[in-house]
């Protein structure tokens, strides 16, 4: 453990890693990872669910631009409801670890879980961090690129299906969400093991 706390401290390669939408009825749960740059540092980095919607999108633009390596995944409600949401915002976060072009020394994530990594070689250390959107900056920017893309997705269905207000809820059960799905069932990316999903299909 004192070597592992000792290459922390050396000027490892650290990768930030958190999730939005585990609590949606719809849509995807995406996750991002970024490995910021000491040399670009981007002030005002926090949890995003503490920022406006406007600084979200300013700071995810100042990320793209000024981190070393960012990347954005996703596990779509089909695998929701196939693993569950806990073991698809896993997965999600494996997929960006995945999909950095820079190579981390160490890994931390939001939270009290970490994907496994299952049966691949890799080479860094992983750890949880309770409240790491608030505690560690690139964690806070992953916090913010996952939701600010969340978001727009969940726009761009909101033009296929708009009688649930998903550009205002995201695809939270808001009582105008419930409502809808109370009155016309689910759609497509309704995640079908969610209970008030669950109990539209039945009714529907």
């Amino acid at each position: 453990m004192q070597q592992s706390l000792a290459f922390i401290n050396q000027g490892a390669t650290l990768a930030g890693v958190d999730e939005a939408g585990r609590g949606p009825l719809a849509g995807p749960v995406v996750a991002a990872a970024v490995i910021l740059d000491a040399d670009h540092p981007i002030k005002g980095l926090k949890d995003s669910k503490l920022l406006s919607e406007t600084r979200r999108a300013s700071l995810a633009k100042l990320i793209r631009q000024h981190a070393k390596t960012f990347a954005v995944a996703l596990a779509e409600p089909s695998e929701i409801d196939d693993i569950n949401i806990l073991q698809a915002t896993l997965l999600a976060m494996e997929r960006a670890v995945e999909q950095l072009q820079l190579k981390p020394d160490i890994i931390k994530v939001d939270g009290n879980q970490v994907p496994k990594f299952k049966d691949k070689n890799h080479h860094f250390l992983i750890k949880s961090v309770v409240h790491g959107d608030q505690l560690v900056p690139a964690i806070s920017a992953a916090s913010i690129l996952a939701k600010v893309y969340r978001d727009r997705l969940m726009r761009r269905w909101h033009h296929h299906y708009p009688c649930y207000g998903f550009d205002s809820n995201k695809g939270y059960g808001t009582p105008y969400h419930l409502a809808a799905l109370s009155q016309v069932g689910p759609c497509p990316i309704h995640r079908k093991s969610f209970a008030p999903v669950k109990r539209a299909s039945t009714h529907g």
